[in-house]
């Protein structure tokens, strides 16, 4: 019997690499994503075997839709091997400005409750089985604070937090979690970044080393491996440090609009 990889944000960038990579490893696939078109298109344009994948439509940040993409799974192809909760986004925003707390609460409800809610359909499934893997998707972004950047690094360092805190309430069951956290990878979220981005990875490059650390059952792992210890000295540097060695550096686009617009840019 093929093993199963379900995963979120299947419509582009590392989901659909890391789909790419679990089918060429034999597993069938279950890709969720808002955008079903394109997964459709992408599995057509890539020969992906029509009889080996499912498509759900779903919207990560809508809890009782993605928690339905993921009964319905087990519904029609069975409990998942692996579960990557890969959705998310990634928008600078300025505290000051009004619309940026609704951004903040966009990123938090995709990133963070959407990737709780992904977890949640297969976690007793996994556990009266014995088996499985869960892996959430954090960032190099989540170690420490970056201005400009203040809704995605916090809920990219609660990521790391919460699939620590899920490792350690699923230990006894034989159901492991995985925390990946990438460095810069070159997909839509990073193409339009103003900054200089070192050790820039292709997706289907990440894709081998993820597949790799997950099929290890890995706990923790950044990829690539050099970000992991910048992103370590970054953590040991004293805050005036850290403060003076970012600042003038270009912050992340937001998402504006009006006469907000210079606001914060």
């Amino acid at each position: 019997m093929p093993k199963l990889v379900f995963i979120t944000g299947a419509s582009s960038g590392i989901g659909q690499a890391l789909a790419l990579r679990f089918y060429q490893a034999g597993y069938h696939l279950a890709l969720a994503a808002r955008r079903t078109a394109e997964i459709q298109a992408w599995a057509l344009s890539h020969g992906v075997d029509a009889a080996t994948f499912k498509i759900y439509s779903a919207d990560v940040s809508d809890v009782d839709s993605i928690t339905a993409a993921g009964k319905a799974c087990i519904a029609a192809q069975g409990v998942p091997d692996v579960v990557i909760a890969n959705a998310g986004i990634s928008i600078g925003m300025d505290t000051a400005v009004r619309g940026d707390i609704d951004v903040m609460a966009q990123t938090y409800a995709t990133n963070n409750i959407g990737l709780a809610a992904t977890f949640h359909p297969f976690i007793d499934a996994m556990a009266e089985r014995g088996s499985g893997a869960l892996v959430g998707i954090g960032s190099v972004a989540g170690i420490r604070g970056l201005p400009g950047h203040g809704a995605y690094s916090s809920s990219k360092a609660a990521v790391i937090s919460y699939c620590e805190s899920l490792r350690g309430e699923l230990r006894s069951t034989g159901v492991k979690v995985v925390t990946l956290s990438p460095g810069y990878i070159d997909t839509p979220l990073t193409q339009q970044n103003r900054y200089a981005m070192p050790f820039l990875m292709q997706p289907d490059a990440f894709a081998n080393k993820a597949f790799a650390a997950i099929e290890s059952g890995a706990s923790y792992r950044v990829i690539p491996w050099q970000m992991g210890v910048v992103a370590k000295l970054l953590r040991l540097l004293p805050n005036a440090w850290f403060d003076r060695a970012l600042a003038g550096r270009p912050r992340k686009h937001r998402q504006i609009s009006g006469p907000e617009k210079q606001k914060g840019s």
